[in-house]
């Protein structure tokens, strides 16, 4: 299954609220991405569908193992690209953003290249 840009920053985010808040409902991804809770819902349900995401009758939102090693690849890339180009003397604000629009499109040949240089 290829996930496109939007659905791999959606579990980024599921992951990233996650680790910070312990439980992730849809308000929490409409504030955080600052879009509308219909929006939110439509990708859920996509998300849903393709097993990516569980929703509890109590509107917490958890990832299923396939959506969690999903979200750890996409988070991980983020953070060491964002690093790899802070340390080119790329801004912090610049190299977030970057990062974010990089980590979707990159090789996995790059992106390996990028993490053995990172940790030096």
């Amino acid at each position: 299954m290829i996930l496109q840009e939007s659905g791999e920053n959606y579990l980024e985010m599921i992951l990233v609220l996650q680790k910070k808040n312990g439980t992730v409902r849809s308000i929490d991804i409409a504030n955080a991405f600052e879009f509308t809770k219909a929006s939110v819902s439509r990708a859920m349900s996509i998300l849903k569908k393709e097993n990516l995401i569980l929703m509890e009758p109590n509107g917490n939102i958890t990832l299923t193992e396939s959506g969690l090693n999903k979200a750890k690849g996409v988070l991980e890339r983020h953070l060491i690209i964002t690093k790899h180009l802070e340390k080119l003397g790329v801004s912090a604000e610049i190299a977030e953003k970057d990062a974010c629009r990089i980590e979707h499109i990159i090789s996995p040949e790059t992106f390996a290249a990028i993490k053995t240089t990172v940790g030096k």
